[in-house]
């Protein structure tokens, strides 16, 4: 079985993005015409932190699946985090 690789992360102004290649075996499973929640993708096997959105797949390569995530989303989850402790 061949191994799921994940690309450096890029970013534009709002988000950073990462693109997934999944191996054949993998791909094969995937539903066609649309995007997988976040239980679907991390059930086939792609690991990566929280906060990742599957907003496309890559139209000429159906077995690469592209990911977004707002900039600045895990410094957002660490101060919310830190905000409950200190009020509760």
């Amino acid at each position: 079985m061949g191994q799921i690789q994940y690309s450096e992360k890029y970013f534009d102004d709002t988000y950073e993005y990462r693109h997934v290649v999944l191996p054949p075996e993998v791909a094969k499973l995937l539903p066609k015409n649309r995007l997988l929640s976040e239980n679907e993708w991390r059930a086939i096997g792609v690991q990566q932190s929280r906060g990742w959105v599957h907003y496309a797949f890559h139209r000429p390569e159906p077995h690469i699946m592209l990911f977004r995530r707002p900039l600045n989303y895990q410094q957002q989850q660490n101060q919310s985090t830190l905000l409950a402790l200190f009020s509760s």
